[in-house]
């Protein structure tokens, strides 16, 4: 994982070559105007306005003294002091231009940096396999690829360059002092090799707490995201103040780690001022000390006392720096691990054949977890074309087979086939565009009814749009409501009943070809009229599309072709409903229990039975 850390870096870097290295000449450019600007006021206090008497060395470097004699020299320069003033205007000017365009150039690659992270996460994301998904926390994955993006950003585009400009402004500080005078800037760094030792100790202080704020972060906004989604199920069962409690709970420890960063920091800036400020002052003395005793010039004293914070602000900046750098390692590393995650592999040889074939699970075990098998040797065949109804309790793998036939999962042993085409040698892609499946529980998008009904097909017409709703019994409530096909649905269809959300997913599948429909108890939510209707319309619809369905409620079930009755991940029955009812077991069992309470409801002029939203009572209480 750490070898991954710097190659993603450099990986960044070279992206923007071109703006960094701009803005490396521009930061080298203000760091050579700022030290040759007290230089030349230094040379024109001591030179040319005399302040140092006739005697007084030049401060400027040779090139610069080339030019002032190709001027008229120091006569000349004494008499037009007028230009020192311009030249320094204008280097101001210069300056400031420079820094401009080092910024610039630096937010350029920064806001690149940060759109190409974003678009390498949400790319690689979703292509990690599904596995990945059910285990990884939603909010700590928007974490990483918002606010760690964002930390990996400012560094690159704020802080990175920065380490150049202030290993370069010391080196020019120290060359420049020596020169001036060896014994004066001895003293002038006396206390830097203390400003290095707590800079480096700062971020060995800061780098881990960094890390927990950044976790106890993710693990909030994980927390702010469950319950934004969960909102309905938090005011069915009045947890509204439970809920609070928990956000408080995380939302207080991410305060106190990041109280924690504040005190390191006060403690950092404020040792980083004493520090500096105490050479500063030494500077200052020393300076005074040895012009009053005619060793250093004014000129001198002019470039010490400037270089002197030239020298101990990078170093007291390089903690910032330092700390910054931890923190968007921690960041980068936090990105890497998601980019590391291996992606479902590319599938070159894989083949694209009809799925019109009988589906074949031949001694199919399976388990999320080592050791625990959700399937066990389990064997049937789905004819092609027919339509197989699949029942069973809670937990003995009906989901589980749907999940495996679209390979979202792969099997621990035995084969899947379909058409005599094991699915581990079909592209997955084509594989689950041509097989429809939809959930108890439907994702909608937060867009308008026809938006989401018509998302998965390229270029609808009107008459497929109206044929899919009509199968799927959703027209009627469509028109009915308040803008009709504009009607915005809310995110996650919170403005739909159960049973609408359904309907809705079901025409949403019917838009787009399909060999094999799966409708994994995704007709819990409608009444059995509704029920009865659809499954016409589908049988009706096309004769040689293999439909599985998956239900608790017996007379979904009863039509079907074939139905198998699972158990502890095995099929312990299959047959048709008539063939089911003759010999004992769990089908005739559950059979019996629902028509006894549909009698019991009748004779107490009840209701007719409720679609059931999850596991029915009565299967768990005949698997028993």
């Amino acid at each position: 994982m750490n070898s991954k850390k710097p190659h993603l870096m450099r990986q960044l870097i070279f992206k923007n070559k071109r703006y960094f290295g701009g803005a490396l000449v521009f930061t080298l450019a203000a760091v050579v105007i700022d030290f040759i600007t007290p230089v030349l006021l230094a040379e024109t206090l001591d030179i040319y306005i005399g302040a140092a008497g006739e005697n007084a060395k030049s401060h400027l470097p040779g090139f610069m003294q080339q030019i002032v004699e190709g001027l008229g020299g120091k006569d000349y320069m004494s008499s037009h002091l007028w230009m020192m003033g311009l030249v320094l205007v204008a280097l101001s000017v210069l300056g400031g231009l420079f820094s401009y365009f080092k910024g610039r150039w630096q937010a350029v690659a920064g806001e690149n940096i940060s759109m190409h992270l974003r678009e390498q996460l949400y790319d690689h994301v979703q292509h990690l396999p599904f596995s990945y998904h059910v285990k990884a926390e939603t909010g700590d994955l928007i974490q990483r690829c918002t606010s760690d993006v964002e930390t990996v950003r400012r560094f690159l585009s704020g802080q990175l360059l920065n380490v150049f400009n202030c290993v370069l402004s010391v080196a020019v500080a120290v060359f420049y002092m020596v020169r001036e005078d060896l014994t004066v800037a001895l003293f002038s760094m006396i206390m830097v090799p203390g400003l290095f030792f707590f800079a480096w100790l700062f971020f060995k202080w800061v780098s881990k707490t960094f890390k927990d704020a950044d976790e106890a972060e993710g693990k909030m906004s994980n927390v702010l995201q469950e319950d934004l989604t969960g909102v309905r199920v938090v005011r069915a069962f009045g947890k509204q103040e439970d809920e609070v409690e928990k956000f408080d709970g995380v939302s207080s420890d991410y305060r106190k780690k990041n109280f924690k960063i504040c005190r390191l920091l006060a403690v950092y800036w404020a040792g980083g001022d004493l520090l500096s400020m105490t050479q500063s002052m030494i500077t200052l003395l020393v300076c005074v000390y040895f012009a009053c005793r005619g060793v250093i010039t004014v000129g001198t004293v002019t470039i010490f006392t400037t270089y002197v914070w030239k020298l101990v602000w990078p170093i007291r900046q390089l903690g910032r720096i330092l700390s910054d750098a931890g923190k968007s390692g921690v960041a980068l590393k936090r990105i890497s691990e998601v980019l590391t995650e291996p992606a479902e592999p590319e599938e070159p040889d894989a083949v694209k054949p009809s799925l019109k074939g009988d589906i074949v699970f031949d001694d199919v075990s399976f388990g999320y977890e080592e050791g625990r098998d959700v399937l066990s040797h389990m064997s049937f065949t789905i004819p092609a074309g027919k339509t197989v109804a699949i029942l069973g309790a809670t937990g003995s793998g009906k989901s589980t087979v749907v999940q495996l036939l679209q390979r979202l999962f792969a099997p621990k042993s035995g084969r899947i086939t379909i058409g005599g085409e094991d699915i581990q040698q079909i592209d997955r892609i084509w594989l689950r565009s041509r097989v429809g499946l939809i959930l108890q529980e439907p994702f909608l998008f937060s867009r308008t009814l026809k938006d989401n009904v018509t998302i998965a097909a390229a270029d609808p017409s009107e008459q497929e749009i109206e044929a899919a709703v009509n199968d799927a019994a959703a027209k009627e409530f469509i028109l009915s409501s308040d803008k009709g096909w504009d009607t915005l649905v809310g995110e996650k269809g919170v403005t739909l009943s159960g049973g609408q959300k359904q309907r809705v997913a079901i025409a949403r599948t019917l838009m787009k070809e399909n060999d094999i429909l799966i409708f994994d108890d995704s007709l819990s939510a409608v009444d059995t009229e509704t029920d009865a209707q659809i499954r016409h319309a589908l049988k009706q619809r096309s004769q040689d599309t293999t439909t599985i369905i998956i239900s608790h409620r017996v007379v979904t079930l009863s039509q079907a072709d074939l139905i198998l009755v699972m158990e502890d991940g095995r099929v312990t029955q299959q047959g048709t409903h008539e063939e089911l009812m003759s010999v004992p077991g769990l089908y005739s069992r559950i059979f019996n229990i629902q028509s006894a309470l549909e009698d019991e409801f009748r004779e107490d002029n009840q209701m007719e039975v409720p679609a059931s939203s999850g596991a029915c009572p009565a299967i768990e209480k005949a698997g028993e």
